[in-house]
């Protein structure tokens, strides 16, 4: 069997020019990186404001398992069924990190023949965005240590310092860290970290700012500090947003690619959903709007943690209206809920399926309560039986949802026919009346409830000290009112990754919190979450590689 790489380099692709001609755009709207990728200009952009927007549709999965869902594979593999079906969509996805792809994940591009391309070059160093992220976000920093060095004139308490330093990597020397050492000239000695950069609040920023205008105002409201007032010290306050702006300028330009069947992808923006708002930006799902008939969207990881946070954040932020949702599911990862080994899952098993599918359940009743209508797609596996596979469509059925056995990895976008053609009815004949689970205005212990309570079935919630502190005190500075964004496990609904299928009942621990206010909300530190990971004993970097042709090898 072809790995992912191996099929992306067999594939003969289209010079991007072509393939967005079919949308109406010309090459004068492209900023070029090479053939097969370019940016789209700031002219473009603006010319197609006021254009009408297609139908939204996510696509979710249930909690991430060894077994793999393939979120994104169902993304491209449905993009390209409704080309087959000569409807016109465009499709919507994040820049993957360089942390997952040299760390246990490997690439983040879709897979078989559900790709987009080219999956090597937008797995790494891709056009620079999250290069120029990281450089901004660091810039910040030593504009404010130099402030500090150069006499401190806002008085910023150095054991406060809000920012950290991040990088793209996983690094988890990195996570407390001690700078200023050496001479008085090599700066004020003290504790700093690093976040990974999709981890950053400039990503958030970055995600969630309509035009440069915006940004630029985001930035501004960043809390860099506190001085020994206890006061807010921002972005601005240390003249930092201009030159942040102008590193960040030509990132904030959407990113077009192809898939293997040469279906559009807008690829733009990429925080995680464990520890971030788990979205691509909404430049790019606005533009794709604008651009197509249908926008193909995704958040990141399970449902509890990316759908939530598109539905509660990106979609308030942004005033943007789902018509649909796609849920993804395996056979094999609900039996994997259901504690069957990982090397045994080729194996029937309809006991431990149905002890397993109460994931599933409690992922399709959390999107039911955002008023939106629920496809299911069953990823295909050559493991699957029939009787799998039929007890999987009866159990959904009955829940009151669509169903479809998809089969994109294996056949592309003609493996996707049917799910495309059960979205299509869902959009045609199921209205979409979405609304985020709670008011932005509620107190934030009863946001954080909903949350829990509703999303994740927590019967409880404790918080620590330092949290109930953080808490009334950025309640105090007038941060009570953003929605939050809950930094959790991906791999359970609870904050503990052991706790498979539906724990019910649990309870909830907040570490910390914290504001992220130009962001625009409040993050919520759950159960052991770092936002600086680590590698494993073999991280996948072991197995990339580069041939004696120059050709990338091992990446996924």
């Amino acid at each position: 069997m072809k790995t992912d790489i191996e099929i992306a380099k067999e594939a003969t692709l289209k010079p991007i020019k072509e393939v967005v001609s079919t949308l109406g755009i010309g090459e004068d709207d492209l900023e070029l990186y090479g053939k097969y990728k370019a940016k789209l200009s700031e002219d473009y952009l603006k010319r197609i404001e006021n254009n009408k927007k297609g139908k939204l549709i996510l696509v979710t999965a249930i909690n991430p398992t060894p077994a793999g869902e393939g979120k994104t594979t169902i993304t491209v593999g449905l993009g390209e069924a409704f080309g087959k079906l000569n409807k016109k969509a465009v499709i919507a996805l994040r820049e993957p990190s360089l942390g997952p792809c040299f760390g246990i994940k490997g690439g983040a591009a879709g897979g078989g023949m559900a790709q987009v391309l080219p999956m090597d070059e937008l797995n790494l160093h891709f056009t620079g965005d999250f290069h120029a992220i990281t450089t901004a976000n660091n810039l910040c920093c030593a504009i404010l240590d130099n402030h500090i060095q150069q006499g401190n004139e806002l008085r910023i308490d150095t054991r406060r310092i809000a920012v950290k330093r991040c990088l793209d990597l996983n690094d988890r020397s990195l996570r407390n860290v001690v700078v200023g050492l050496g001479a008085k000239a090599d700066g004020f000695v003290r504790e700093d970290h690093f976040t990974i950069t999709v981890a950053s609040e400039v990503m958030a920023i970055f995600c969630l700012s309509k035009n440069i205008k915006d940004l630029k105002d985001r930035l501004s409201k960043m809390v860099v500090a506190y001085d020994l007032d206890g006061k807010i010290v921002t972005a601005a306050d240390i003249k930092a947003v201009g030159s942040m702006a102008a590193l960040l300028k030509d990132a904030m330009k959407p990113n077009v690619i192809q898939t293997l069947e040469h279906t559009p992808a807008l690829v733009h923006g990429g925080p995680f959903a464990n520890i971030a708002h788990g979205c691509n930006s909404i430049r790019a799902t606005e533009t794709a709007l604008r651009l197509a008939d249908y926008c193909i969207t995704e958040a990141g990881f399970g449902a509890d943690l990316g759908a939530e946070k598109f539905f509660d954040i990106k979609c308030r932020k942004a005033g943007l209206k789902p018509d649909a949702v796609v849920l993804v599911a395996t056979v094999r990862a609900l039996k994997y809920n259901g504690g069957v080994p990982k090397e045994e899952l080729s194996n029937e098993d309809l006991t431990a399926l149905k002890k397993g599918i109460v994931n599933l359940e409690k992922h399709i009743e959390n999107l039911q309560k955002y008023k939106v209508p629920v496809v299911v797609a069953l990823n295909a596996f050559v493991s699957d039986t029939e009787k799998e596979v039929r007890f999987v469509e009866d159990f959904v059925r009955g829940k009151g949802c669509d169903y479809a056995y998809a089969e994109v990895w294996a056949k592309g976008g003609e493996g996707g026919i049917e799910l495309a053609k059960e979205v299509l009815n869902t959009l045609e004949n199921k209205e979409s009346h979405f609304a985020p689970i709670y008011d932005e205005h509620e107190p934030v212990r009863d946001k954080i409830k909903k949350v829990a309570r509703e999303i994740y079935g927590a019967g409880d919630i404790t918080y620590t000290k330092a949290a109930e502190n953080a808490i009334d005190e950025l309640t105090r500075l007038g941060y009570g009112e953003l929605p939050v964004c809950m930094a959790k496990t991906q791999y359970s609904l609870s904050d503990d990754p052991s706790k498979l299928g539906r724990p019910d009942g649990f309870t909830l621990s907040v570490r910390d919190v914290y504001v992220s206010a130009g962001a625009g909300f409040i993050v919520v530190l759950t159960g052991n979450i770092m936002t600086m990971p680590g590698l494993s004993k073999n991280p996948a970097a072991y197995n990339i590689d580069v041939d004696d042709n120059g050709e990338i090898v091992g990446l996924f």
